[in-house]
């Protein structure tokens, strides 16, 4: 009876090391977070077609003199999107500006159709979904409210230089 547990326990062990193992980790190691990088499982196309989502949209908010323009990383956090990007602007007019042309950018020139909004008709917190990157333009008093950096302290910023922009003076 106690040989039987032991080899039962034993076969359990095995199969633990296998599902470690298969999950990225040695032996006596934890699996890696699947979501840190851009596996065939969840991120199937990767993480490049988000990065030049983020990248246009990020560069127009900047064209329409957003400010605090950030690109945000949380592939670690969540496998729903992979980027966020955050910008402020000082006006409705302003926000439906840089609202409007980043669809228009990413859906005549990029060819990524967008799949939801909310908040235009307020102005004060616009987002735009386009799946594996959402957007966010806020009002000053909105953004410091909600400060969605501190919520998702835990994700990566991307330096907007890694893309070739830089932030408005």
């Amino acid at each position: 009876m106690t040989e039987s547990i032991n080899e039962n326990d034993a076969s359990k062990k095995t199969a633990e090391a296998v599902q470690a193992e298969s999950a990225g980790a040695g032996p006596g190691k934890k699996p890696k977070n699947p979501m840190l990088t851009a596996t065939r499982a969840i991120r199937p196309h990767g993480t490049d077609y988000s990065r030049k989502l983020a990248a246009a949209a990020a560069r127009i908010a900047l064209e329409n003199k957003g400010q605090d323009v950030l690109i945000l990383d949380v592939c670690g956090q969540t496998a729903e999107f992979d980027l966020f990007v955050i910008a402020s602007g000082s006006s409705r007019r302003q926000l439906h500006a840089i609202s409007e042309q980043i669809d228009d950018e990413l859906e005549k020139v990029i060819g990524d159709k967008r799949l939801g909004i909310e908040g235009y008709q307020e102005s004060r917190w616009i987002v735009l979904d386009y799946g594996s990157v959402v957007v966010h333009l806020f009002d000053e008093e909105t953004r410091e409210y909600y400060d969605l950096e501190s919520l998702w302290a835990d994700g990566t910023r991307i330096p907007l230089e890694e893309f070739g922009l830089t932030q408005n003076s």
